[in-house]
């Protein structure tokens, strides 16, 4: 599998030479290989690395001063290109972008890009040299054509003149190089020249006239002038690769080993494989682990452990029910992890480094060797107990099966045991009772069993740890048909201990449905409790953003209400000092009337349609002239300048400015009015800026948005940002198809008060994240 994904004959060769490391340092490294190769795959298409073919037969010719020939240059030339392409395929995109593990080799590769296309200048294909390849040769082959036009002429005259009724065809070929007209063989005596061929019959002579000799040999000579510059214009390009020798070779090693890791990658990608946590404390949790070679979509993902509460496993359950695929997957997995391959299983899974691993699987009866299954089984495991020790990982499949069960059970005991006491960790699968009281009672030892459905006859392949198996073989073969009798009898067979065993298995496997059930009913629960708290938690977001761009709205009206009002009272003091010391009451009277209208007009908009807290009303005998009071729709507060009259309304003074209100719009204070110097405060512009340093949020959420909505909300939550004087935000926007991450970064890149904007790094959101810096 991983050499299908390689692309080039050098890295499939390299992929089929694959072998699992024991230093945890280089499997560390060649992980981070794998995983940077995979984060670059998902990023951006893959590379393709077919031109990467040896050349180091083509280097060492170059070494004793050869000339190469044109495929070699070739292969040569292709082989730069695709350097070039891997080149360009690795380079950062931002120079702020953090280097990975392959960074090192992408940048060692030297493309070399001016020898490669000098050599595809010069060579057309295998098979052709360009004119243009040097003076010389365009002017040889500029001779020969020449030449070959006067032979042409010379021949055209002949064939449909003078000798047009001596010839067999009025055409003119070739034989050896040399332009012949085909004459009839009674005719030979008149047509002066030299024969080069005949026809198979020996009824046509093919001769070349004697006026086109001359022409023939100067082509003749021509042509071999044109092969002696070709050798040296491939001399030339010869010396011209050899100058670069070393790098192509180091190039050619590089686009191996990135060609292999990126196989890696594929692979990793292929299967939804994820990295492994190495240890050295001998220590597997293989979470959700699926066998590489079955369907993904069929396969039954397992959870084993071994090595931290235990370091042997004893499965049992039916034939068929999966033993055998366990024991296999955590055997590959371990070797895939170690090779520098990604497994597939969920992420955080652990694997141990071991320095080997054995394992007795399937049947190896030899006739020719006389060995019987338990022989072949007994042999295996004799090698596999002299050479195991504590950093070695043991598989056995149906240990001490093949001979008699009571011998059988007892020996698998003592192997196991054997193995326990050395601290050397091993699976086994089994059928023996007696290998699961084993396990019940051994420290260290726990029993797993592959789930079996008796109803419906068939495993489920869910591998559950510790829990013993039942065979079911009473229960099989009461559903396949098999008389009851029969099956009584045979369970009377059965020792009376053995029968309570397996009845406290069943018990067991009845009780951990329940349970499993039961928890089943609390996951679900809780991932509903979890989606109604997460929309809680996006509903008070949302009214949160409303209520802040109320205030906002608000503040920015009352921001522009305060600069008109003071345009006006500007405008008015212009008025006053314009008229000077002659100004009369009434002019002075149309301008303070000018000032109320506005005021009144301002009220007017900043009225108060609803209010939640119901307020007491004022009654006409509680105002006194210089009573404090708050005019509610303004917020301003004033001392009563005039009785109200019949409708209610009344002038208040607010500073120097007599505005006209009514009795229900104002409320009684109960402390005075200052009207000694006040300590200056924070308004216009300055107080809204600040306001919105208070309310403006360093981060903005787009999730769940559209292209069109995001950037709409995005723009004015800039707008807030930059008046708020935030130095940088935080944009989440997701990972995704990557729309609404381009659309944001091309919304930054045109904005005029962004200085700059970079993808978030690991702990910030990685992609789904873009932070933005302000000018």
């Amino acid at each position: 599998m991983l050499v299908d994904r390689a692309s080039s004959p050098l890295g499939r060769e390299m992929a089929s030479e694959l072998k699992p490391f024991s230093d945890i340092n280089i499997i560390n490294r060649e992980q981070d290989n794998t995983a940077d190769a995979l984060q670059r795959l998902l990023k951006k298409d893959g590379i393709n690395f077919g031109s990467n073919k040896s050349v180091l037969r083509s280097l060492r010719s170059l070494e004793i001063e050869a000339t190469l020939s044109i495929t070699e240059l070739l292969t040569l030339a292709e082989l730069l290109n695709n350097v070039k392409r891997v080149a360009d395929y690795g380079r950062r995109e931002r120079d702020d972008e953090s280097p990975d593990s392959l960074t090192e080799k992408f940048d060692a590769l030297k493309p070399h890009t001016q020898v490669a296309e000098e050599i595809f200048r010069c060579i057309i294909s295998e098979d052709e040299i360009a004119s243009d390849a040097s003076p010389a040769l365009k002017d040889i082959r500029r001779q020969i054509g020449i030449t070959g036009d006067k032979i042409h002429s010379t021949l055209n005259s002949m064939v449909n003149g003078s000798l047009r009724t001596y010839l067999q065809d009025a055409v003119i070929t070739q034989r050896d190089g040399r332009y012949c007209i085909p004459v009839k063989a009674e005719y030979k005596s008149q047509v002066r020249g030299m024969i080069h061929d005949q026809s198979s019959t020996g009824s046509t002579l093919f001769i070349e006239p004697q006026a086109v000799v001359d022409l023939n040999n100067r082509i003749r000579e021509l042509e071999l002038e044109e092969k002696r510059e070709i050798e040296k214009i491939l001399a030339d390009l010869s010396r011209l690769v050899a100058t670069v020798a070393d790098d192509i070779k180091l190039d050619q090693k590089i686009m191996t080993e990135l060609d292999f890791i990126f196989a890696k990658g594929r692979l990793a990608l292929d299967m939804k494989a994820s990295r492994p946590i190495f240890n050295t404390s001998h220590k597997i949790n293989i979470r959700k682990g699926r066998h590489p070679l079955l369907d993904p979509g069929k396969v039954v993902p397992i959870d084993i452990r071994l090595g931290d509460e235990f370091d042997l496993l004893v499965v049992t359950g039916p034939n068929t029910g999966g033993k055998t695929v366990s024991l296999k997957t955590v055997g590959l997995l371990t070797l895939m992890g170690q090779a520098g391959l990604h497994i597939p299983a969920l992420d955080r899974s652990e694997l141990a480094v071991f320095t080997k691993v054995y394992a007795d699987i399937g049947d190896e009866q030899s006739i020719e060797q006389s060995l019987s299954t338990f022989s072949s089984h007994m042999k295996n495991i004799v090698t596999i107990l002299k050479h195991a020790d504590a950093d070695s990982l043991c598989l056995f499949d149906e240990l001490g099966a093949g001979t008699d069960p009571t011998e059988g059970a007892a020996l698998a005991i003592a192997i196991l045991d054997h193995l326990h006491v050395r601290g050397i960790r091993a699976m086994a699968t089994t059928h023996y009772s007696e290998l699961k009281l084993y396990a019940l009672s051994k420290g260290g030892v726990e029993n797993a069993s592959c789930e079996f459905d008796v109803e419906t006859l068939s495993p489920t392949y869910r591998l559950l740890i510790g829990i013993p198996g039942k065979s079911n073989a009473f229960a099989i073969s009461r559903r396949l048909g098999l008389r009851n009798d029969i099956i009584e009898a045979a369970k009377e067979q059965i020792s009376d201990e053995k029968e309570s065993f397996e009845d406290v298995i069943t018990d067991l496997e009845n009780t951990r449905r329940e349970v499993e059930k039961e928890r089943e009913e609390i996951v679900q629960y809780k991932q509903k409790i979890r989606s109604l708290e997460q929309a809680l938690e996006r509903k008070q977001e949302k009214i949160d953003d409303a209520r802040d761009k109320i205030i906002r709205e608000a503040r920015e009206q009352a921001r522009d209400i305060l600069r008109e009002a003071k345009d006006v009272a500007d405008e008015t003091i212009r008025t006053f000092n314009k008229l000077g010391p002659d100004v009369t009451i009434k002019e002075l009277e149309q301008a303070r009337t000018k000032v109320r209208d506005k005021a009144n007009k301002n009220n007017e908009g900043l009225s108060i349609k609803a209010d939640s807290k119901p307020v007491k009303k004022v009654k006409v005998a509680e105002i006194k002239l210089g009573s404090e009071v708050m005019i509610r729709s303004m917020g301003l507060k004033g001392s009563v300048n005039s009785l109200p009259d019949a409708k209610g309304d009344m002038f208040v003074m607010c500073g120097i400015m007599r505005t006209k209100t009514n009795i229900n719009d104002i409320v009684l204070l109960d402390e005075p009015i200052e009207t000694g110097p006040k300590k200056k405060e924070r308004s216009g512009v300055g107080q809204i800026k600040m306001s919105k340093s208070y309310s403006v949020r360093a981060e903005i959420n787009l999730l769940g948005k559209t292209v069109d909505e995001a950037i709409y909300e995005l723009d004015k939550y800039l707008d807030d940002a930059y008046l708020a004087h935030l130095p940088s935000v935080r944009i989440v926007h997701g990972k995704g198809t990557g729309a609404l991450r381009q659309a944001v970064m091309a919304h930054l890149k045109h904005n005029k008060y962004i200085k700059s904007y970079r993808q978030g790094e690991y702990g910030e959101g990685d992609a789904g994240v873009t932070i933005a810096e302000f000018k």
